[in-house]
């Protein structure tokens, strides 16, 4: 049985509409829809409902308590309901920005930490949101321990990765000349 805990913290993977401000805002989190459009066999998943922000609006102090909450969920006991693995639903602006913070932070944890996010919201046609959501669960039983952000179809680790706004995903980011 794989034990999972589901952080979320808003962006634009959670964001819905609002009628009456005619815009996408994040109010509360979303995740529990979307996790009942998936079939999880042998799976548990813990959703702990840190913030419900766009990224671009997380300061330090809210970095710090998603790092916080991470190291907590990890733990560091082997018992028959610890955490196999971890997912942080996040704003995909600034997701790097805390995906470098949690490998820093977190150096080397016990279970696969992933982050994830969405281009376009969950509501919207062709969105990316469901993909990736299935895709980080799916890669916590899959990946090494470390911190990594898992997307359209595959997963990169932290340090020395960045949304390439372009193409619109992540990428590892190129090696200095000379390195």
């Amino acid at each position: 049985m794989r034990h999972i805990t589901l952080i979320t913290t808003g962006g634009t993977i959670e964001k819905t509409y609002d009628e009456q401000s005619g815009r996408l805002e994040n109010r509360r989190s979303i995740v529990r829809r979307m996790l009942r459009r998936l079939r999880l066999e042998d799976t548990v998943i813990s959703t702990i409902e840190l913030l419900s922000k766009d990224s671009l609006e997380m300061t330090d102090d809210d970095r710090r308590r998603i790092v916080d909450v991470t190291r907590a969920a990890i733990g560091d006991h082997g018992g028959p309901t610890a955490a196999t693995g971890i997912v942080i639903l996040h704003g995909t602006d600034t997701l790097c920005t805390t995906g470098d913070l949690l490998a820093a932070q977190l150096k080397t944890p016990r279970v696969p930490v992933v982050l994830t996010g969405a281009m376009r919201p969950f509501e919207m046609v062709r969105s990316d949101a469901l993909q990736n959501l299935t895709e980080a669960i799916f890669s916590t039983g899959q990946l090494a321990p470390g911190v990594y952000v898992t997307a359209h179809g595959r997963s990169l680790a932290f340090p020395g990765v960045r949304k390439d706004r372009e193409r619109g995903t992540f990428v590892t980011l190129a090696p200095a000349a000379g390195s």
